[in-house]
């Protein structure tokens, strides 16, 4: 356990206006003697420094806490990125942040539990990582519109990846939304209601992961037990407040609630940059009936936002030390005013990843696996030192979907399918050969 979890538990009973948090953990190198482990604690007040008063004890300069956005007059959001060794254990712990800020499901003391399986896996023969996800802390929209809101969601490990209301001891009121239902697969769906719904309402839901297989959990000490999968090992918190404002002129897309343009990136699409590089990303939005104002983000730390102008959007991200090699969740969505009202469009959200290889802007790969062999490798080769084994060959057979050229970006398509195959569970020692021959034939998208 972290030393800063103890301070979120010894600080807490304070008052101040809660807007939510997102959390998530993932599991590096055996270094010294433990496995490391980076932790992610988004948090979210009515104020950046509610923030600090709570989170820090009122000074949060030596601490790794970074702003990620705030929309003034209503939230802040910081994250502490945490590091430190991993214990062999599984275990939960509740955490009470200060009061929800008010709402229409009642909801005023918060609490979120943590249940982190932290046991190696036989599967990959190291402690797992949790699920992923984000979202901005207050997300809204018309009486009179529907809308729905799908979670990016991920797995480094390949796990199963599942969503539901949060449930006691998870929190103390558990009253879901009634304007909002929520999907296994982390969809929630908003339908148009009538205008007695309209207000905040508090979203506590979980997230959970579950092995495609059964597996063996073994933690320090020896002790073991087999996981099916029915088990979930890793339940982490999503909390965000959902407004529902008055009804707008018109639902359609681009009038009043905000439509997104070219260039701007689809939902799901995959970047990737040299991690000493900065990356950006061109976000562009139209509403004629109202004025875009604004980009409302929420992405890892060192991520930064500017407008050259109504509906134009630069968001850059530089890497700070504890990205390189994850895929961290960046969402945004694009605000409009119109007479008052404020209208917020789609939630969209795009993975981005630090590497040390060429910055690339990828479209979401979509690949059909065929069988897969694997022999060993009789190695001839005379060395002083013997080489450390066994040695495989594995051919990969598989389809792959993708606008890229195999000509100008096999490097890209190569570290794409490497990521996904470390995702599935293979090693990060993996090397990737991409073959073109007679056997193999790429169609390119038409532009």
């Amino acid at each position: 356990m972290l030393s800063f979890v103890l301070l979120l538990l010894l600080i807490s009973g304070a008052q101040a206006s809660y807007y939510g948090v997102v959390y998530s953990y993932s599991v590096g190198d055996f270094q010294l003697g433990a496995y490391q482990e980076t932790e992610d604690w988004r948090m979210s007040f009515s104020s950046c420094e509610e923030f600090v008063s709570w989170f820090c004890g009122g000074d949060c300069s030596p601490n790794p806490v970074y702003l990620i956005d705030e929309s003034r007059g209503e939230w802040c959001q910081k994250v502490f990125i945490g590091i430190g060794s991993l214990p062999l254990t599984s275990h939960s712990y509740v955490t009470s942040p200060p009061n929800w800020i008010e709402n229409r499901n009642g909801i005023v003391s918060s609490t979120f539990e943590l249940h982190l399986d932290r046991r190696k896996r036989s599967d990959i023969n190291k402690p797992g990582s949790s699920p992923r996800t984000n979202i901005i802390p207050l997300v809204r929209v018309p009486s009179n519109c529907q809308r729905n809101i799908n979670l990016l969601v991920s797995d480094p490990d390949g796990d199963d990846i599942r969503c539901r209301y949060a449930v006691y001891p998870e929190c103390i009121i558990c009253t879901p939304p009634s304007v909002l239902s929520l999907s296994s697969s982390c969809s929630l769906s908003f339908s148009p209601t009538n205008s007695s719904n309209e207000g905040p309402y508090v979203v506590q839901m979980m997230v959970e992961d579950f092995p495609r297989q059964n597996i063996t959990l073994t933690e320090d000490g020896g002790g073991w037990e087999v996981t099916t999968t029915s088990d979930a090992m890793n339940r982490i918190p999503i909390q965000f407040v959902f407004t529902v404002d008055p009804a707008a002129p018109s639902c359609t897309e681009g009038e009043y609630l905000p439509r997104f343009l070219p260039p701007t990136p689809e939902h799901g699409a995959q970047f990737s940059t040299n991690d000493s590089e900065t990356l950006e990303i061109i976000v562009r939005a139209e509403a004629t009936q109202a004025e875009t104002t604004e980009i409302l983000i929420s992405g890892p730390a060192g991520v930064t936002k500017s407008s050259s102008g109504s509906g134009n959007f630069t968001l850059t991200w530089t890497p700070v030390a504890s990205d390189r090699g994850l895929n961290k969740t960046l969402c945004f969505v694009v605000q409009a005013n119109s007479s008052g009202s404020v209208y917020q469009s789609d939630l969209r959200c795009v993975l981005v990843t630090a590497v040390s290889h060429p910055s690339t802007t990828t479209p979401p790969l979509t690949t059909t696996n065929q069988p897969t062999t694997t022999t060993p490798l009789a190695s001839s080769i005379q060395n002083s030192t013997p080489v450390p084994g066994p040695n495989y060959v594995l051919a990969l057979n598989t389809k792959i979907s993708t606008s890229l050229s195999l000509e100008t970006d096999s490097a890209t398509i190569t570290n794409l399918i490497k990521e996904e195959l470390i995702r599935r569970g293979l090693s990060p020692d993996i090397t990737l050969k991409l073959l073109s021959s007679g056997a193999v034939q790429v169609t390119t998208a038409a532009p």
